[in-house]
């Protein structure tokens, strides 16, 4: 028998043991003996739980019982979740765990624990929910050299945003329906401001390269400056606005890593990915391009992955060989300004002659009704250096601008 402990028991926390619970016979089968949930760690009281007598506050109770060879982290965070899990794996204990900003912050650290201790650090639920991802990645692509990964990483402005493409509306009534919901929190900005996406495409990335990708060296952009006009003009361009999340090897071997809005083709895989869902794309050099799709996050999405993870921890008697990266001084990042990509650009008192002037030959768009004065138009490639000079100086002329990604 594993005996097993669960650190919080919010909406994750719950669900992965009301899954654990509720599939004890098919897990006794894939695990080959019975998982025993021994704790759950929370400094509330649930006195109306069927699972009441697991309840304990303090930490140490787990992490000084030796039979206890599994340690879920569902907490988030970082404080005390990293000090828990560090202590966990130190005591010679595998963890498995939901928490993206922990993996995407301290992940070679806590791998590199892991190894030495002979357990494991598993995180397949910290991406996509409960979209397998990170073992494919470094089991079933492994024959591959990655080249690209991409993909809609954050459920909550997908679906603003397809709201503003289907229902015309504007990003703040989205976000007010998405918060109705319950899709979007009621401070959004880890969602909208891009700061969910960043994690989860550090998280590949680092799997991805092999080195660890920090999210405070990435350029970040969320979707708050989206405008239905911006919709329109992308309806034009033949495509959808998604939020993205991608890395990129460059051909002088350092990694290109971005999270921002971004216009994608119509014929793109991820162009058709609407409302909460997520997909990820990976480009690999012997498979092409590979599509992961579901359900990013939810209840029981995400317990379906921890408790997953549980199981192949228990089965595992050393650390896994292929999920690992190094830690990096990030100077394998390639620095934004040589970011090359093309970009749509939207402005009001600029003629076509200033417009070429500034980006070279441009292709224009055309949307239904627009004010006169107002031009927008799709830059040739150029670098992200280049590209924010001209923008600077078309100053309040400016209206929007969006890069645009072939994915």
């Amino acid at each position: 028998m594993a005996k097993i402990a669960v650190l919080g028991y919010g909406v994750v926390g719950s669900g992965t043991v009301e899954v654990i619970e509720k599939n004890k016979e098919g897990l006794l089968k894939k695990a080959g003996q019975e998982i025993e949930i021994k704790y759950i760690l929370d400094l509330r009281d649930f006195p109306d739980s069927p699972y009441k007598d697991k309840f304990v506050k303090d930490f140490n109770v787990i992490l000084n019982d030796p039979e206890i060879s599994v340690v879920v982290e569902v907490i988030g965070g970082i404080k005390p979740s990293y000090d828990f899990v560090k202590s966990s794996l130190l005591a010679g204990k595998s963890v498995v765990t939901s928490n993206k900003e922990l993996v995407a912050k301290k992940g070679a650290e806590l791998l590199k624990i892991a190894h030495e201790k002979g357990v494991n650090f598993f995180f397949e639920a910290s991406v996509g929910g409960g979209i397998p991802i990170i073992r494919p990645l470094h089991q079933c692509l492994s024959a591959n050299r990655i080249d690209e990964i991409a993909g809609i990483l954050n459920g909550t402005t997908n679906f603003i945003l397809t709201k503003m493409i289907r229902d015309n509306m504007a990003f703040d009534d989205a976000l007010k329906t998405a918060q109705e919901l319950g899709y979007a929190e009621r401070n959004p900005s880890a969602d909208v401001d891009g700061i969910d996406a960043c994690r989860k495409i550090c998280i590949l990335a680092s799997l991805s390269f092999g080195k660890h990708v920090y999210p405070d060296n990435i350029h970040t952009e969320g979707i708050t400056k989206i405008t239905p006009e911006d919709v329109a003009y992308c309806e034009n361009f033949g495509g959808s606005i998604k939020l993205i999340g991608w890395a990129s090897r460059q051909d002088d071997g350092k990694v290109a890593v971005m999270v921002c809005p971004a216009f994608i083709h119509e014929d793109s895989q991820l162009a058709g990915v609407n409302d909460v869902f997520n997909a990820i794309l990976v480009r690999g050099d012997s498979t092409g391009d590979v599509v992961f799709y579901g359900k990013g996050a939810g209840k029981f999405p995400t317990a379906s992955a921890v408790v997953a993870d549980v199981v192949i921890a228990v089965k595992m008697n050393s650390s896994s060989k292929s999920l690992y990266w190094e830690d990096s001084d990030q100077d394998f990042i390639e620095d934004t300004d040589k970011i090359v990509l093309e970009n749509y650009i939207r402005v009001n008192g600029v003629s076509k002659d200033e417009a070429e002037a500034l980006f070279g030959k441009v292709s224009y768009l055309t949307r239904k009704d627009a004010p006169e004065g107002e031009l927008a138009f799709i830059t040739p490639a150029i670098s992200e250096k280049d590209c924010n000079e001209a923008v600077a100086k078309l100053g309040d002329k400016l209206l929007g601008r969006i890069r645009v990604l072939d994915y």
